[in-house]
């Protein structure tokens, strides 16, 4: 099920889109203009502009930001099929509507000038507004900041695509159309050869036993995989996870003072050592690891004559490590800037 919001400023042309969307695409009509409506009958009120905007900000006070998209979601989902919700005013709504997944937000506008011609021709609902009382009500509406509130302008700023409705409605149909395309059409993306490996490394973590860090290696070579390793206790011995951590103190040159659990055999370490009792070369290899490895892994690396070390994230205490990459040549990548932490417990 796709699902489609609609924003953006008084006679732009939401209604036309959502008229092509429903007459020419199979999509359902959700309005969040006819559901206010609706309950402005229900207690016998007059339906203009101002009572469905004031109606419209009571419920979202009352019932929270999202209520009365909820609602408009609850009825696409009981209908299951590609529905357009009309007259998203609120990033609240757009924020509950993103969480659900593939939903799609467009923005429309047009010079002020032309939707105010346009505007004009539905006399029964802006009771003869005149120029000057329509860039007011606009200018009203499009700068509420108030974030229990509408905010249009927000609303448009964050849209998938904004659409300049200046032309004509064969002109505005074509747009659609190809936003249409571009979202149902998207070609399947391969990962790289590092994001495939990445994610295999992500797996073999899964069986780490030190909850400390459940890291994963892998080590590859011409984009074959060599060997795997995680962290985890020596063959037979216990695990962190089964009996705690074996922690020890480690009294650093400027006096500080670090703990570290030395029940396991890091992923690094485990994967070399599985190279070995295999008999299987892993001289120019790529590694790849959860983090900046430590100064011991990094000295093991050197002298396995592996080539390149590609890491998701960055160790806090990792500098000497790329110190002793940096001095062998060793290329050394990160796919992400974060810095991994760890307590001192």
């Amino acid at each position: 099920m796709i699902l489609i919001g609609i924003t953006g400023t008084n006679g732009a042309g939401k209604g036309a889109i959502v008229d092509f969307l429903v007459k020419q695409k199979g999509f359902i009509h959700l309005s969040v203009r006819q559901y206010l409506s609706n309950v402005l009958i229900e207690q016998k009120k007059i339906i203009n502009r101002d009572t469905l905007f004031n109606l419209a900000n009571s419920l979202r006070n009352k019932y929270g930001n999202d209520y009365i998209i909820r609602k408009l979601y609850e009825k696409a989902c009981a209908e299951n099929r590609n529905a357009v919700i009309e007259s998203i005013r609120n990033p609240g709504e757009i924020s509950f509507l993103k969480s659900k997944g593939n939903f799609f937000l467009i923005a429309v506008d047009a010079d002020i000038n032309i939707r105010y011609q346009r505007i004009v021709l539905r006399a029964s609902e802006t009771d003869n507004i005149s120029f000057e009382d329509f860039v007011k009500t606009e200018q009203r509406e499009m700068n509420q900041t108030d974030s229990d509130k509408q905010n249009i302008l927000k609303c448009i700023e964050i849209a998938d695509v904004k659409i300049i409705n200046n032309g004509s409605l064969n002109e505005l149909h074509n747009k659609i159309e190809d936003f249409l395309n571009s979202i149902t059409n998207k070609s399947y993306k391969r990962p790289s050869w590092d994001e495939y490996f990445l994610e295999v490394l992500n797996a073999v973590s899964k069986r780490a036993t030190c909850d400390r860090g459940r890291s994963g290696c892998v080590i590859a070579k011409n984009n074959q995989i060599l060997v795997t390793g995680y962290v985890g206790s020596p063959i037979g011995f216990e695990h962190c996870d089964d009996v705690g951590h074996l922690m020890k103190k480690v009294i650093h040159e400027d006096g500080s003072i670090t703990n570290h659990c030395m029940r396991t055999v890091h992923a690094e370490q485990n994967a070399i050592c599985q190279a070995a009792k295999l008999g299987i070369s892993i001289d120019g290899a790529t590694l790849y690891c959860r983090m900046t490895p430590c100064r011991t892994c990094a000295m093991l690396i050197v002298n396995c004559g592996i080539k390149r070390v590609v890491c998701q994230k960055k160790y806090h205490a990792g500098k000497e490590s790329e110190d002793i990459f940096r001095k062998a040549n060793i290329q050394l990548d990160y796919i992400d800037d974060e810095i991994q932490q760890y307590d001192n417990q």
